[in-house]
């Protein structure tokens, strides 16, 4: 099947940026003991009226004790109308494919190693929404299913959910948000930080997200609330936020900071951007035992122009010292929430190093600036985001967005 659709490349060639957890092959087989409880939710599946298409989610959680040997997702997209729209996994291996091309019915995308997740962590699969005309007269919706695969999953009632694709005829804000898994220590120095190999109890750590808005309507600006797991706290306070008594949990109120539609965020290196990328340095209790801490939250809500208000600029006037601005290729309170785990491995592992990563540069003690963001990424959820929530935090700059796997 051949997209002759400019918004489908580039939602497409994002997506495939942050497909590298899954492929058309798969892991091999590793050792026995990869039982495990594996279950799935599916976010983002609602598009605005004036977006030509966004990315939903399938997300894979471990919830057991093991990391799987095997998984695969399959998508049935058999009751969609391939002649007004199209949902399809964004994997760059590509998946295999049911029916025809003309008219897919179900995909099937295996995990690759680096996209089997641990226990407590997240393996997101991407799934491009596009239309396939210029505009639809009506509404349109149909339903998707997706289904875990995998003979290591020992329950099966949370294996399948189904979602309903909807092309609304609604415009407005549309914020979507990924956190990643934290899984590295890091070490602050010379104005900088690195990843310093495996998190062990009282490392520091890094929560690293991105948000970014995939409707048709501006924001003013954005409020994000962050929960920390039990046994983790915030290692330094930042401006525009407010935290609890444990500083386990802040909301930051960012007024000033409005993230215009994909669509018209049109160049890079200015200060009109559809979404951003966010940090808060962690600390991990030195009395915390190895293993994943669950429970972590990060949420986004809209801040939009008050009723009657004048237009606003779309320019960012006041940056929030831990936001770099980034271009986004591309209504739904789904996926404006995302899950995550402190990864806290056993002493005497790889902690401690100076990793090769390169540093993240700071601009002082509050949470800093995160640099050289490709927007293409952060369109498929972010500079940063790891479809797998690998083990390694991937830099990359405008003009380099590649993966590593």
């Amino acid at each position: 099947m051949i997209f002759r659709n400019r918004p489908l490349v580039r939602l497409g060639a994002a997506a495939l940026l942050a497909s590298g957890a899954f492929t058309a092959l798969g892991a091999p087989a590793q050792a026995a003991g990869t039982e495990t409880d594996l279950s799935l939710d599916v976010v983002g599946t609602r598009v605005a009226d004036g977006a030509q298409g966004k990315l939903a989610f399938v997300k894979v959680t471990n919830k057991g004790a093991n990391t799987p040997s095997e998984l695969a997702v399959r998508a049935d997209v058999s009751k969609l109308d391939w002649t007004k729209v199209a949902a399809f996994p964004g994997v760059e291996d590509g998946c295999d494919l049911e029916g025809t091309e003309e008219k897919p019915t179900a995909f099937v995308c295996h995990a690759t190693t680096a996209g089997l997740p641990g226990p407590g962590e997240t393996t997101d699969l991407p799934i491009v929404l596009i239309k396939l005309v210029e505009s639809l007269d009506a509404p349109y919706s149909a339903p998707v299913t997706f289904t875990i695969i995998s003979a290591d999953d020992t329950n099966e009632d949370n294996n399948t959910k189904s979602a309903t694709v909807e092309f609304t005829k609604e415009s407005g804000a549309d914020l979507t948000v990924l956190a990643d898994d934290v899984k590295n220590a890091v070490t602050v120095t010379n104005g900088g930080f690195k990843l310093a190999g495996d998190l062990h109890a009282g490392d520091t750590a890094a929560l690293i997200y991105t948000a970014w808005n995939q409707g048709d309507v501006a924001t003013a600006g954005l409020k994000i609330s962050v929960k920390l797991p039990k046994g983790v706290t915030f290692t330094e306070t930042e401006e525009d936020c407010e935290y609890n008594a444990d500083k386990t949990s802040l909301v930051c109120t960012y007024a000033n900071a409005p993230f215009v539609p994909w669509l018209q965020d049109k160049e890079d290196g200015d200060n009109v951007t559809s979404g951003g990328r966010f940090y808060h340095l962690l600390s991990v209790g030195e009395d915390v035992k190895a293993g994943a801490l669950t429970g972590g939250t990060v949420s986004v809500e809209p801040i939009m122009p008050a009723p009657g208000a004048a237009p606003q600029a779309a320019e960012v006037k006041n940056l929030p010292d831990n936001m770099t601005p980034v271009r986004v290729d591309d209504l739904d309170a789904s996926d404006n929430t995302d899950g995550y785990a402190v990864v806290v491995a056993a002493q005497g592992g790889s902690g401690g190093g100076e990793g090769d990563e390169g540093g993240l540069p700071l601009t002082g003690a509050k949470a800093g600036l995160i640099g050289g963001i490709g927007a293409a990424v952060v369109a498929a959820g972010g500079a940063m985001f790891l479809v797998a929530r690998r083990r390694r935090v991937v830099l990359v700059t405008p003009g380099d967005e590649k993966p590593t796997a």
